[in-house]
């Protein structure tokens, strides 16, 4: 359908099953959503300090600022007090924290004018996260930490919500990208050389959605949506957080969107966690979603350095 619906009071139950049709939400800033927001403006200033983390760029050599998103970035990923933010702020939304199920929540940079495009600050060509090993009941959050324009947002291309198009997600396997290439993303600077999903046919991005909601404000859209990070030529560094949900009886009973076009082996699932005690999914209700048995060496959880 892709709707557009704002501040909606939809039960979660409801909001779900919209989502998984194509329609996507859009929340004000609330409480708990601010205060996410005001932990990672609190990290990155330390990060950066004495310089302001949206200009940072334009004082460091690239090298130097990418030395502090390799630690910003997974202090932020792995503190406690992001997840404890996470759930505080799944519970504001209604959502059952015995059946959420969420992956730890990622500080994303966009920088401006091609300073950094890659590795730690990967700017996004047209992709749907369902490409990269994410289930189809799969939903996503994302939230500004700084106030962005639409020069620097995020763009939805709603023409290929039911149009496939083809793709290397045939190629993807998650198991083998938590081994060999996820660790790797410091390394990438100029170029990112790392093998991950892309169309293999002209994509028209246009018409295309740029929502810009103010700092805290929240967009929810099926992990199935196509989408890209815009070029940012507004003059500063944009900071946003997302993270993805999934609802255990959704993935039991394999509902979701439509998969139209995605192709890759592994899965993401064992990533979650339940929103009410950090649990993982049982295996047995992961397991049916590996299409093929994992590899002998298969990392099937990526256990990164915590900061």
């Amino acid at each position: 359908m892709n709707s557009l619906l704002f501040d909606s009071e939809l039960d979660d139950n409801q909001r779900r099953k919209l989502l998984y049709d194509g329609d996507l939400f859009v929340f004000a800033p609330t409480p708990k959503s601010r205060a996410l927001c005001e932990f990672a403006h609190e990290l990155s200033a330390e990060a950066f300090a004495p310089l302001d983390p949206r200009k940072a760029q334009f004082e460091m050599p690239v090298e130097e600022y990418v030395k502090v998103l390799e630690k910003l970035k997974p202090q932020f990923i792995h503190h406690p007090k992001s997840k404890e933010l996470i759930q505080e702020l799944l519970k504001e939304h209604g959502c059952d924290l015995s059946k959420t199920y969420f992956d730890v929540p990622r500080l994303r940079t966009a920088t401006t004018d091609n300073y950094l495009t890659s590795g730690l600050a990967y700017a996004f060509h047209p992709h749907r996260d369902t490409w990269y090993s994410a289930p189809q009941c799969q939903i996503n959050w994302w939230i500004p930490v700084y106030d962005i324009v639409p020069e620097n947002c995020m763009a939805f291309h709603p023409k290929y919500w039911n149009q496939p198009i083809k793709n290397s997600s045939r190629d993807y396997n998650y198991y083998r990208w938590n081994k060999e290439s996820r660790g790797t993303a410091s390394k990438q600077i100029k170029a990112d050389t790392r093998k991950q999903p892309r169309p293999e046919e002209p994509v028209e991005v246009d018409p295309q959605l740029r929502i810009v909601p103010k700092v805290g404000g929240i967009i929810l859209f099926s992990g199935a949506h196509m989408h890209s990070t815009v070029p940012n030529t507004s003059g500063f560094t944009r900071f946003s957080i997302d993270f993805r949900t999934v609802h255990c009886d959704d993935v039991k009973e394999v509902v979701g969107a439509p998969n139209i076009d995605s192709n890759c082996t592994g899965t993401s699932l064992r990533d979650f966690l339940r929103g009410s005690d950090l649990s993982r999914l049982p295996e047995d209700v992961v397991a049916p979603y590996d299409t093929q048995p994992p590899e002998e060496d298969a990392v099937l959880v990526y256990e990164a350095k915590e900061a």
